[in-house]
C-alpha cells in the first residue's frame, strides 16, 4: 500500500524537511510526497482502489495504536493507496472535507504546515512500526 503525502508549500531545505526525510527513509511501505502551492495546482490522480485523510482541525483524534489499526486494515482490504492531505494556511474547503474519508488532528492545538508534515511522518513510520512488531511504540 502506498501512503502518498500531498501538501500545501514547500518545505525546503529546513530542519522540518530533515525530519521528514528521517521517518519516512524507514518506512517499508511505499511512500510518496507531493508538494502543491499554496493555492492552484493539479492534485495526481489517485491508484485505486484509494482512501483521502485530510489533517483538519475539526478532525478526528486517534491513539497510534487506533490510527495503526485503521491502516493495517485499509492495507488488509487491499486498498492500494492513502492519500493524506496538508492544506495551506485557511485549511481545507467544505467539499474537501465532505469528500474524506476520514479526517484526522494533532490535538486541538493549531500546528504549523510543516510542523505537521513532520508529525504526520512520524506517526507513519510509527503506525508502520507497531503493526510491523517492532519495539519502538510503547504505549502508556
Amino acid at each position: 500500500m502506498q501512503l502518498h503525502i500531498i501538501a500545501r508549500g514547500k518545505i525546503g531545505r529546513s530542519p522540518e524537511a530533515e525530519l521528514v526525510e528521517r521517518y519516512l527513509k524507514r518506512i517499508a511501505w511505499p511512500v510518496k510526497i507531493t508538494e502543491l502551492p499554496d493555492s492552484g495546482g493539479t492534485i495526481p490522480a489517485p491508484l485505486a482502489p484509494f482512501r483521502e485523510v485530510l489533517l483538519d482541525e475539526r478532525g478526528k483524534q486517534m491513539t497510534s495504536q487506533d490510527f495503526a489499526a485503521l491502516l493495517g486494515r485499509w492495507r488488509d482490504d487491499g486498498v492500494r493507496e492513502v492519500r493524506f492531505l496538508i492544506g495551506a494556511a485557511d485549511g481545507h474547503g467544505e467539499a474537501a472535507r465532505a469528500g474524506a474519508d476520514l479526517l484526522i488532528a494533532f490535538g486541538a492545538m493549531t500546528w504549523p504546515h510543516m510542523m505537521a508534515r513532520a508529525m504526520l511522518a512520524e506517526q507513519l513510520w510509527r503506525a508502520s512500526s507497531i503493526l510491523a512488531g517492532h519495539p519502538y511504540h510503547r504505549s502508556g
